[in-house]
């Protein structure tokens, strides 16, 4: 296979730490995407990734804007618990919308709940960290015409 080009798709062993080399996700499971600017997978890795094969590894250091975003303070909210699914656990994922703008689905968890109230945060888990990408190539393919029409691997 040619080295990793627009519509290849890239299967990838990785892990994530944060600077200081604690892993926030271990990769249990292979990364598989499409290469080539479809937004599959954050832009400083893709560019890490381009002209390399099967074997290459990387290792991408990113700022928050480079990842998951800012912490965005907006996004954090109390509510009552009664306005909530019931039983209402800690940790917990709520699907809502942002005040206003119900065309956007938000995944909110469910960050602390005390006196009748909880907090749910609209932030993904590592929203605000940098982040230490390390990755290798297992596999590489091309892409077939559905995948290219769809934007990301089948």
């Amino acid at each position: 296979m040619n080295p990793i080009d627009k519509n290849t798709v890239v299967t990838l062993n990785y892990e994530v730490t944060d600077p200081d080399g604690a892993v926030l996700d271990a990769g249990e499971e292979p990364l598989i995407y499409l290469h080539g600017g479809y937004g599959d997978i954050f832009a400083p890795i893709e560019t890490a990734l381009q002209g390399k094969s099967v074997g290459d590894s990387v290792t991408v250091k990113m700022q928050p804007d480079q990842a998951f975003g800012e912490y965005n303070i907006d996004l954090v909210t109390i509510e009552s618990v009664d306005a909530l699914p019931q039983p209402l656990k800690v940790g917990m994922q709520i699907e809502g919308e942002l005040e206003g703008d119900s065309e956007v689905p938000l995944l909110y968890r469910v960050t602390d709940i005390a006196d009748g109230k909880a907090v749910l945060d609209g932030n993904h888990p590592l929203a605000g960290m940098a982040l230490v990408f390390n990755g290798t190539i297992t596999a590489l393919r091309a892409a077939n015409p559905d995948e290219i029409k769809a934007g990301h691997a089948l």
